[in-house]
């Protein structure tokens, strides 16, 4: 086992899900591992939550501690003998805070940006109102949702489920290297969301074709409660 690289939590993950043409996403996919489709569809999710308590390599970072991110993924899979391992690739991290970013694209080569970020969280005794934001280009984009006051378990095999049930990273290094490093956390219970709003400059963010995704209404909107998580070092494939 890998030793234990990052720990945090991760809370009020607002998950918009997208059927997208797997032809889209396939000079995105790192060498050893497959798109992941669920009934036929391929997704893509545009992803709001909390890094709180976040400490690295077992250390608190003074004013690293507690902040936003928002992320465009999608899902793979990776055989490692007998084992399917079920991933995620991000296509573009968004954090408030360059010093994260450096530290994510140098040692994981992932594609973090910094930009300026806040959250505002509302619980009241029915509803949650759960909104993040980042400013592109002198506006707020955001994503905000509604959602019940209770969260309620996974059922198997719903799309909830196959969004939120994948425990793996792989990244991209070049077209012949893969990193992958293991996330690992409970399973989470979900809200359901009564009501949305998206706004996000997706072409500026990530490019013409997922800019054209991002204008459409999500396939599904669900908010994950999320947990205590440990990252594990990486590997290379």
């Amino acid at each position: 086992m890998k030793r234990e690289f990052l720990t945090a939590e991760w809370r009020n993950l607002i998950m918009a899900n997208y059927v997208i043409d797997p032809n889209i996403l396939k000079k995105h996919v790192p060498n050893h591992t497959e798109l992941e489709l669920r009934q036929g569809k391929c997704y893509l999710s545009l992803v709001g939550f909390m890094f709180l308590n976040t400490k690295v390599l077992g250390v608190h970072v003074p004013f690293y501690q507690n902040f936003e991110e928002v992320n465009l993924r999608f899902y793979v899979r990776y055989r490692e003998k007998e084992e399917w391992r079920r991933g995620v690739v991000f296509i573009k991290e968004i954090v408030p805070k360059a010093a994260i970013a450096f530290v994510a694209n140098h040692l994981y080569q992932e594609h973090y940006i910094t930009l300026p970020m806040q959250r505002h969280w509302e619980e009241h005794s029915d509803s949650k109102i759960i909104t993040y934001e980042w400013k592109i280009d002198g506006n707020w984009d955001f994503m905000k949702v509604k959602t019940t006051s209770e969260a309620t378990e996974l059922a198997p095999g719903s799309e909830e489920e196959f969004i939120t049930q994948h425990y793996w990273g792989y990244t991209k290094i070049n077209d012949r290297q893969t990193s992958e490093y293991r996330v690992e956390h409970p399973p989470w219970k979900v809200y359901s969301v009564s009501d949305y709003q998206i706004d996000c400059h997706g072409e500026r963010l990530y490019g013409a074709p997922f800019g054209e995704i991002l204008k459409e209404a999500p396939n599904s909107i669900f908010m994950a409660t999320g947990s205590e998580i440990k990252v594990r070092a990486r590997r290379k494939l």
